[in-house]
């Protein structure tokens, strides 16, 4: 025979769900064949032996059946297959314990026929997921607009020229701390000019970058092109770019490169990732929701061992929006539930990635379901989009509609990183095994050699460790700065986004991400002067730099500069209902203390 055949009960529902799986995977590399129509041309095999195994024929006559007919079948495809088919001819026992598992599967056909459908479905092929990524390429582009627009209209605020932290200034003693590392240490394009020109110049080309990828053009190299980008605009944001949404962002294009067809004009056909490139995008949604959970329970934190985590996250967190306060008035009962239900999600979801397709597909609801929820409730930039989007891709083509779906698996996978892909995806692996032990707050010894390749390459903040929140902030300390002309009439700095006066609402702005904003929650939390950038901020106000300013609600100078700052320290927590109809605030402040005393330009100076 040309070619091997399996020969299979035609009348077994079971076997017809199965065989359609193993014809995918081998194509025309097997004939398939019922028992009932090909009993005939083999005379030599008992009719007992088809009614209780599949049976492969060899192209030589060689005759197997149970679990070795199922393994040479898929050998002819898969290297999976072959080391099947080598270890059950090879491995002690492997072989015998594999047909006793096929025997006892065969004589509970309907049994196990039901667990199929209840775990897949009606069908068992191997999925594609062409629709997915299609969509999550277009997200990803969407996501990096989103992201390099946002830091253009705050760049000169931040680190431009006459910004908080001007990289013109930072560079050089960067350079002279690093030396000949300094461009590995600090992987960035600012290197060249830290002019801001040049910043708005990478913002736009990252810009661009991101429109081809939604357009669909070049998408490898746009989305090699807005990686760059962005991990340049993250280096050179200092503190301001500390974010995990910003590691995320890269880290996820880094991967999606590898997973993006090449096409030369504006294209929206449906193409199959690699299965590979598939999988590495799957493993970092799973080591991000896992390492999540984890961090929470291995932290030791009081607030999430005793569920009362909630009854203080959502005036806590960073810039809460209105949905966030009326979330806060929940009773007690409530939090307490939400917080289980949180931890069991972020722990017990991302397991549910690897099983067949109904419990996948249980937990991609699951995943979604919560990043929406995170989404009413807070302002956290486009990391809930971002998440959501890695979610997107564990639909399987199966689960579009039919206008998407066929053509989806009609059209050719992507083949062009094919060669690349293991070595890449080995090391990848491996090294992002260093991040997720660390979440359980331990590194086993046989990790270490690991860790040191890791440390050398974690400055291009592609392979991250994840978890939000892993301690629970119980109260909210509020830096309230305020400026004087003569040092005893104050007037108060009002920012955009983060709680100042007491009437007005919290905001939404995600997915835009106010960066300032959100670093005052930080340097709240502790002492000034563990806040290098603080003093640089002051001193910007005292000079009176407008770049600086329009990070601002207002200028309550009027563009001329106080001769005094000082910052003051009040405790906010949201007001209840009764609070709210009585007074109209959104929220309710008590002095807490000095945070840091009135400073003149001259102190600073020094």
């Amino acid at each position: 025979m040309e070619r091997p055949v399996l020969i299979y009960d035609g009348d077994c529902g079971f076997c017809l769900l199965w065989i359609a799986r193993w014809r995918a995977i081998t194509g025309e590399r097997v004939v398939y064949r019922s028992s009932q129509e090909a009993a005939r041309d083999f005379p030599d095999v008992a009719r007992e032996a088809f009614d209780g195994s599949v049976q492969f024929i060899d192209t030589d006559g060689r005759r197997h059946d149970q679990a070795a007919a199922v393994f040479r079948s898929l050998a002819t495809a898969t290297a999976s297959g072959r080391a099947l088919a080598w270890a059950h001819k090879r491995v002690p026992g492997f072989g015998a314990g594999c047909d006793a598992a096929y025997g006892f599967v065969a004589r509970h056909r309907t049994g196990f026929s039901r667990v199929t459908q209840w775990l897949w479905g009606r069908d068992v092929t191997p999925p594609t997921y062409g629709v997915a990524t299609t969509i999550f390429l277009r997200l990803l582009g969407l996501i990096y607009l989103i992201a390099f627009a946002s830091f253009g209209v705050q760049a000169r605020g931040l680190v431009g020229e006459s910004g908080i932290l001007p990289l013109r200034e930072i560079l050089p003693q960067v350079a002279r701390a690093c030396g000949a590392d300094a461009w590995w240490q600090w992987p960035t394009l600012l290197w060249l000019s830290p002019s801001d020109a040049m910043l708005f110049g990478v913002t736009w080309a990252g810009v661009a970058c991101a429109l081809l990828v939604m357009a669909g053009v070049a998408q490898p190299l746009a989305l090699a092109g807005a990686w760059t980008a962005y991990l340049s605009l993250v280096v050179a944001g200092q503190d301001f770019y500390s974010f995990q949404w910003d590691i995320l962002l890269l880290e996820a294009g880094m991967l999606a490169i590898l997973a993006a067809p090449w096409n030369g004009r504006p294209n929206f056909a449906l193409r199959r990732p690699g299965r590979l490139a598939h999988f590495l995008l799957v493993w970092l949604l799973f080591r991000l929701m896992f390492s999540s959970g984890v961090v929470k329970l291995s932290s030791g934190d009081p607030a999430w061992a005793g569920l009362t985590a909630l009854d203080f996250h959502y005036f806590t967190q960073p810039l809460p929006n209105p949905v966030s306060w009326f979330a806060a008035q929940a009773p007690g009962w409530f939090q307490r539930f939400s917080c289980a239900a949180v931890l069991a999600m972020e722990v017990g979801l991302p397991l549910l990635i690897f099983f067949p397709r109904r419990l996948r597909l249980i937990g991609c609801g699951g995943l979604v379901a919560l990043q929406i929820l995170i989404e009413l409730t807070g302002n956290y930039g486009f990391f809930n989009v971002l998440t959501a989007a890695l979610a997107l891709l564990l639909v399987d083509d199966a689960m579009w509609p039919r206008p998407l779906r066929d053509p989806a698996q009609a059209n050719e996978p992507v083949r062009w990183a094919r060669w690349m892909l293991p070595p890449l995806a080995c090391a990848y692996l491996a090294l992002s095994a260093v991040p997720l032990a660390g979440a359980f707050r331990g590194l086993p010894r046989t990790l270490e050699p690991l860790a040191w390749v890791y440390a050398h390459v974690a400055p291009f903040r592609s392979i991250n460790g994840y978890g939000l929140f892993a301690r629970m902030t119980t109260d909210r300390p509020e830096i309230v700065l305020q400026g004087s002309v003569d040092g005893v009439n104050w007037r108060t700095y009002e920012f955009k986004y983060k709680p100042g006066a007491l009437n007005r609402p919290p905001p939404f702005v995600a997915p835009c991400m106010p960066r300032l904003d959100w670093q005052m929650w930080f340097a709240a939390m502790e002492d000034a002067r563990a806040t290098p950038w603080m003093g640089a901020f002051v001193l910007r106000l005292l000079e009176g730099r407008q770049d600086v300013l329009a990070l601002l609600a207002r200028d309550p100078f009027e563009g001329k500069p106080p001769r005094y700052v000082r910052g003051m320290l009040d405790d906010y927590r949201f007001t209840n209902f009764a609070e709210r109809r009585a007074t109209g605030d959104w929220w309710r402040s008590e002095p807490k203390g000095i945070y840091f005393p009135d400073v003149s330009r001259a102190d600073l100076e020094r």
